[in-house]
């Protein structure tokens, strides 16, 4: 009885043993970063983040992928895709646990008013709209209400069919940039207000107090915008602007038109880290008759990026047909 005894707890300690050496390991926010990190490209990293996200078992973790995925997302310039992401880790309800470290951890209003620019980048300006017609609206927080104030005039410019119709954000905006209240996103306010008037005084004021900012990096020419619809078809330059007083702070501005003659040189339909990408798209878009080239541009950061072109034809008409045929673009000026 007692060899019986002695067998049994032996097959018993056997099995146990080899159910715990061939079950897998437990899938963490941090171990699925980690593995999508050691990808050959940043492609495969996403494919693998969405596919394996979904196993994660705490919605604390699943939170974090999200945010981490959607931000790859947009820095990559698939913004319809981030916009939806970050409204999906918007929804899941987590613990304010930080699962990534080196990753900020953002809570569901940060997130909404990131799937909100994302949304204005992709021209997608309805659903930027429900976004900030949300619970954000009535956010106790100053920042995320300076961000709603802001992308609420975006939005509104986005909208604008000529010069005229911005006026009425571009006075907001000055007074906004004003106030304590917006000061979270001030350099912003300011690009926006030099992008839309050409008036220095915006600029100057970014380089005095903002030195060290993306939006100075941007008014001095050591980076450029992205070619989202919002930078490229806002009407700008040359509006004439009603006065704004606000204690004194910005009375009796007076604006000075500045406009500038530009003219489309080309379509460009994506940005890509990858040069094996940015081929790819190359050899689709020639497959569908246009002459695409691919251009190269190395930031400030050292990064060098790949950038696929089509020369704008005597007609002006190569955006639409490219569109037709089914591509994204966006026109870049002389």
């Amino acid at each position: 009885m007692k060899k019986l005894l002695f067998v049994l707890c032996f097959y018993f300690l056997a099995f146990t043993s080899f159910s715990q050496s061939t079950q897998k390991p437990v899938l963490t926010a941090k171990s699925l970063v980690e593995a999508a990190s050691k990808k050959s490209s940043v492609d495969e990293s996403i494919s693998y983040l969405k596919k394996n996200v979904a196993s994660l078992s705490k919605n604390a973790e699943k939170r974090a992928v999200y945010a981490f995925l959607a931000a790859i997302l947009e820095q990559q310039g698939s913004y319809a895709e981030a916009q939806k992401t970050y409204a999906e880790a918007a929804s899941i309800q987590g613990s304010a646990e930080n699962v990534l470290s080196g990753v900020p951890n953002k809570n569901s209003e940060e997130l909404v008013v990131d799937a909100v620019r994302c949304a204005l980048c992709a021209g997608d300006y309805a659903s930027a709209q429900s976004y900030l017609n949300s619970a954000v609206r009535s956010s106790k927080n100053e920042k995320i209400t300076a961000y709603v104030k802001l992308y609420e005039q975006w939005s509104a410019l986005c909208k604008a069919k000529n010069e005229g119709e911005t006026k009425e954000s571009v006075a907001l905006l000055r007074t906004y940039a004003t106030l304590d209240s917006m000061k979270a996103v001030r350099p912003s306010v300011l690009l926006t207000l030099w992008h839309l008037t050409g008036e220095g005084q915006f600029s100057e004021s970014l380089k005095k107090n903002y030195p060290k900012s993306m939006e100075t990096a941007i008014v001095t020419g050591e980076i450029q915008t992205l070619p989202t619809p919002f930078w490229y078809f806002v009407p700008r330059n040359g509006v004439d602007l009603p006065e704004i007083k606000n204690e004194g702070e910005l009375a009796n501005i007076v604006t000075t038109p500045s406009p500038i003659s530009e003219k489309v040189v080309r379509q460009q339909l994506g940005l890509f880290r990858e040069e094996s990408n940015a081929k790819a798209l190359a050899e689709r878009v020639k497959a569908k008759g246009f002459a695409s080239e691919i251009t190269t541009e190395v930031r400030p950061s050292g990064t060098k990026y790949y950038i696929v072109v089509v020369k704008e034809n005597s007609k002006g008409t190569i955006g639409d047909e490219l569109r037709n045929a089914g591509f994204e673009c966006y026109p870049v000026f002389e």
